[in-house]
């Protein structure tokens, strides 16, 4: 799935400047929704979308140790200028939902994106 369909999905707005035709070439093949960075370490895999609540510079650490390609971050939560200049310089780009995690997985997982 393309990144520009899981923003649309979910409603969500571009972070990290792009626009929706650039993020259109990133394709999503699974999803991670935690808030809990060893989790995510633990069972991430590749092509990944990101969503979590948690909002703060590990969040951008850990999806750059891992290769996630982008990050959604859900319940209406937006980083601040740090995080997203720290995504930038580590490629990812950042999006944002008004959903919360489950609704925001569920609409991903309905639209067929797997775990």
């Amino acid at each position: 799935m393309k990144l520009s369909e899981i923003a649309n999905i979910l409603n969500a707005e571009i972070m990290t400047g792009q626009t929706i035709e650039e993020i259109s070439e990133i394709n999503i093949h699974t999803a991670c929704g935690s808030d809990l960075m060893s989790d995510v370490l633990a069972f991430v895999k590749d092509r990944v979308i990101l969503l979590t609540g948690l909002v703060n510079p590990q969040v951008v650490r850990t999806a750059e140790m891992m290769d996630i390609s982008a990050i959604c971050f859900v319940r209406g939560k937006k980083p601040d200028e740090s995080i997203i200049s720290l995504a930038k310089e580590c490629g990812l780009v950042l999006i944002a939902t008004d959903y919360p995690l489950y609704v925001a997985c569920g609409k991903l997982y309905a639209s067929g994106l797997v775990c």
